[in-house]
């Protein structure tokens, strides 16, 4: 929404449009969240759309649209269930997000009640428990009907799967004839891990959070599917009742526990507005501690005739709002520092934290970039953090942004425990106990066990079964390591050779059996044609990426005019030499770094054993019938005026031509714009033909 303009700015018209735009986008993300128990945008995403409706229909009431989000609670029942209608609605809340809102929130309620500033207001502040809600319905102190929120009007019968949960009394003693319980079914962080561990060796799908677990395991179809998954129910809330259960929410939640409902212990009573905000501080502190989901404190009048006097709106009580945390940050603690070693042995940093759910995502590690990072230092010694390092035992804040690997932002040193000490980079590494060094000018520690390194070999082969490279269907990274450690896959040969030599043992192993095997076997022959870039970036080559491994096949062709080049070029040195650096975003670090894998003795040995198992493709040029530069090559140098440089390029390459960064006998046509410098030089002094760019745009045709 940031480029929305700003709702001041709106006309009628435009209003109109985004307001429909809008409850288009906020009914399919409540159909995802409350129907599929697939979000299909974040809590945050979702809270700025709303907050933008909101703020345009009170610009303009008059456009507030029927099907107005404003005016809806969640989403239709599924019609995969009996449906429930709520005797009372099952409303939402308002949320806040800044402390000048609860500020503003109770003078709201001051204000309607005309209380004087000396008369009390208490009010209850509770965790928001991020699950699904659920009322529950005892007639005669028996369970009657269970049944999710839906609409708020209409929800769905889930009275048996309801039954399988065991804090969901069946019975109650002493309570009144008629109570319904509401509150909410979630599931603990321990609980989610292991369900999706189970679900991942299983084959099945796993949750993205512990909501959209507790959600899809009560709203199955059927009840044992439920029973075998490990919820929990917190209450924190009635509907319809025969008689009051106290005089306030203190103590209508007390009466609840009494009666055997699992209430949230964390639940206090706030005489001032700074006694809720201490309150909300305190929760959110021990949020990574709790074991289980919240996404704000919610804050409540306690006295329930005065509840009753505020009322309600269309969709939400007058006496109750939600202080909801960031959706994109929080505050957990550094259990663990430990070391990931990469394919090319790169030592990474990565911090093991208290699981804490940031965006939707449950998050337990973070990245720490390299040794400066940690220290609290860039690159070039200058402090980050205001230079706070980062140690175990600290509480950091997290961050994501979008799908990124989770960050830390900052330190809290008010928090940092006695004995934490600095964190000491290892010197050796810690899979194959080699030394580490730190190149000049680089800030990556690198292991020099290279071929010795298991660490290196795994993730080498990961590279190698990757998408971007022979994307093998069936052999992911977990099974690669899995057959690594059996000592069936070493090195990438080894993966063409599996069915010969360990396929009766694969049929036999747990998780597989002769379907599954015979899938994997059949995908990995399907690889064994594979074209010549897809190759270059398997070998997982330091420097060479995808786009890199495109350019270097266009210009060699085939393997064996490639590997004939790498071959002339041992010395650094040589027409092969400069023609590899020539290639127009290569250079001499990723030229040395391709000559060099060729030439250890080892990877030379390794590649011959794999490009033995395999048919490369070669590449085929592209059609240019009628082209004048197909085949040429062609240096570009200076400012163009009538097409960018990366334009230019794909131009001349689509039409056959091979574009060079630097200038040599073997370039054909040097097209010069305004501040062309020493390339134009060169190409005079080697009677290369020169030509501006209208030139070259009339030899294009």
């Amino acid at each position: 929404m940031s480029t929305r303009p700003a709702v001041e700015e709106l006309t009628a018209e435009a209003a109109e449009q985004e307001l429909a735009e809008l409850a288009r986008a906020i009914a399919d993300a409540d159909r995802a969240y409350h129907q599929a128990d697939a979000p299909v945008i974040t809590d945050a995403e979702y809270d700025a759309l709303k907050r933008r409706n909101a703020a345009i229909e009170a610009r303009f009431p008059e456009l507030r649209r029927p099907d107005s989000p404003s005016g809806r609670v969640g989403a239709a029942p599924s019609e995969g269930f009996a449906k429930v209608r709520h005797a009372r609605p099952m409303l939402s809340l308002d949320n806040a997000f800044a402390e000048s809102e609860i500020v503003d929130f109770a003078e709201r309620v001051r204000r309607f009640l005309n209380l004087a500033p000396e008369d009390a207001l208490a009010f209850t502040a509770e965790p928001k428990i991020d699950g699904l809600s659920l009322s529950l319905r005892y007639e005669a102190g028996r369970l009657v009907v269970a049944a999710t929120r839906g609409d708020g009007e209409t929800g769905e019968n889930v009275t048996a799967n309801a039954r399988t949960i065991a804090e969901i009394p069946q019975t109650l003693s002493g309570a009144p004839d008629l109570l319904e319980v509401r509150g909410e079914v979630y599931m603990t962080h321990a609980d989610f891990a292991s369900l999706n561990a189970r679900q991942d060796a299983a084959g099945s799908k796993t949750f993205a959070n512990p909501r959209n677990a507790a959600a899809g395991s009560l709203r199955q179809l059927d009840a044992a599917v439920t029973a075998a998954r490990p919820l929990h129910f917190f209450a924190y809330a009635w509907g319809d009742v025969s008689e009051p259960l106290a005089v306030t929410q203190s103590g209508a939640i007390a009466r609840l526990g009494a009666l055997g409902f699992a209430t949230n212990p964390l639940m206090a009573v706030c005489e001032t507005t700074d006694a809720l905000i201490d309150r909300y501080r305190a929760i959110e502190s021990m949020r990574a501690r709790l074991g289980y989901d919240i996404d704000g404190v919610v804050y409540k009048v306690d006295r329930l005739d005065l509840q009753a006097r505020l009322g309600f709106r269309s969709t939400t009580p007058r006496w109750a709002v939600a202080h909801k945390f960031s959706a994109e940050r929080a505050t957990t603690e550094i259990e663990a520092i430990e070391i990931q070693v990469g394919r090319t042995g790169a030592l990474a940093p990565v911090a093991r934290l208290v699981p804490v759910t940031v965006g939707g995502v449950v998050v337990s590690n973070a990245t720490l970039h390299n040794a400066d990072y940690i220290a609290g230092r860039d690159s070039r010694g200058n402090p980050i953090r205001e230079g706070r390092d980062i140690r175990v035992g600290d509480w950091v804040t997290v961050y994501r942004a979008g799908d990124v690997i989770p960050k830390i932002e900052d330190v809290d040193l008010s928090r940092r425990p006695a004995d934490a000490v600095s964190y000491v980079f290892p010197t050796t590494c810690p899979v194959c106990g080699s030394d580490v060094i730190r190149e000049e000018g680089e800030a990556v520690h690198r292991c020099t066990g290279n071929l010795i390194c298991p660490a290196q070999a795994v993730e080498k082969l990961r590279h190698f079964v990757s998408r971007g490279a022979f994307d093998i269907e069936g052999l992911g990274a977990k099974q690669v390591e899995a057959f690594f450690n059996e000592g069936w896959i070493r090195e990438p040969a080894d993966i063409f050779a599996l069915e010969a030599r360990h396929g009766e043992a694969l049929r036999s192993r747990e998780g597989w059996g002769e379907k599954s095997s015979r899938n994997l076997f059949r995908a990995i022959a399907e690889r064994r044609r594979i074209p010549l870039n897809r190759l270059i970036f398997g070998l997982g080559i330091r420097h060479v990426g995808e786009s890199a491994a495109r350019l270097i096949a266009r210009t060699y062709e085939s393997w064996s005019r490639f590997a004939a080049a790498m071959e002339a070029a041992r010395a650094h040195e040589g027409p092969e030499w400069d023609e590899l650096n020539a290639i127009d975003g290569v250079g001499p670090v990723m030229a040395a770094s391709l000559v060099d894998f060729f030439h250890e003795p080892a990877n030379r040995a390794a590649l011959d054993r794999l490009v033995a198992e395999l048919e490369i493709e070669d590449v085929e040029a592209p059609a240019t019938s009628g082209s004048a530069i197909a085949g040429k090559t062609v240096v570009f140098t200076g400012s163009l005026e009538r097409m960018t440089r990366a334009e230019a390029k794909a131009r001349a390459e689509s039409l056959g031509a091979k574009v060079s960064g630097s200038v040599s006998a073997k370039t054909d046509y040097v097209v010069a714009g305004p501040g062309a410098g020493s390339k134009e030089k060169a190409a005079r002094a080697l009677g290369i033909a020169i030509l501006t760019e209208e030139e070259w745009l009339a030899l294009l045709g």
